[in-house]
């Protein structure tokens, strides 16, 4: 009896030590959208040249910028066309500025003013879904032949760029694939599509790194715009570079 009492609680603590490492095997979903959100700049410590190309009723615009991201903080500062060379946009936490060269202080601005196009000042910005918004598995599903997590995401403050956004994450690799931007009252008004043609090496090791994003107007079909991620980098960026003040001449 107290051979069988003995072999019976092995047994319950054998068992009872493979649940901790089965369940340490399966991501939460906010650390599956914290590694998504790496792949769009949310590093520490990147540089990275953006060209935006936005198409609206046969009207085509142009910007570039070079962004300087240290984890949820971003510098973006344009460098075409003429007419806005050094204008910048600032991003420390979840606060916003525009700088303009000239200007005596900086501007505060909303995440979800429209830039240019279909994207907003915080599409310019690194993502950080993971801790902007709270996130609930829908299902799994294929975009484009990839299995895929579709999340539901709704934001948790009120100075997100989005109130809710459907967006799935590839399961290889964990990068987004696809998102659907919603209003607060749950019409959606844009789509958009990414692709990864870009890497980048962290002390991780090599990862993917965001090269397009595509911006589908749903209000009015064939508006378009595109945003093309060149040139990034991983750089150590000082304090200096993120100091509003300094930003001011």
């Amino acid at each position: 009896m107290k051979r069988m009492i003995s072999l019976s609680i092995a047994g319950l603590l054998i068992f009872g030590a493979n649940l901790p490492a089965a369940a340490e095997q399966a991501p939460s979903a906010q650390q599956i959208i914290a590694q998504a959100d790496r792949a769009r700049g949310n590093v520490d410590g990147i540089v990275w040249t953006a060209d935006i190309e936005s198409n609206e009723d046969g009207k085509v615009q142009q910007r570039s910028l070079i962004i300087k991201n240290r984890g949820v903080n971003t510098v973006a500062e344009f460098t075409a066309p003429a007419k806005v060379k050094g204008d910048m946009l600032v991003m420390l936490d979840r606060n916003m500025w525009f700088v303009k060269p000239g200007l005596r202080k900086p501007v505060p601005i909303s995440p979800r003013q429209k830039l240019m196009g279909g994207a907003s000042n915080g599409d310019i910005a690194s993502t950080n879904y993971a801790a902007d918004y709270d996130a609930v598995l829908v299902r799994e599903e294929e975009v484009d032949g990839q299995p895929c997590y579709l999340f539901d995401l709704r934001a948790n403050n009120k100075k997100t760029t989005y109130d809710r956004i459907l967006y799935w994450i590839r399961k290889d690799g964990l990068i987004g694939l696809k998102a659907e931007f919603f209003t607060v009252t749950g019409k959606r008004f844009k789509t958009a599509l990414f692709r990864y043609e870009n890497s980048i090496r962290t002390d991780s090791g090599e990862q993917p790194f965001i090269s397009r994003m595509t911006i589908f107007d749903e209000v009015i079909k064939g508006n378009v715009t595109t945003l093309v991620y060149r040139e990034a980098r991983p750089q150590i960026l000082s304090e200096a570079v993120f100091n509003l003040n300094l930003m001011i001449r």
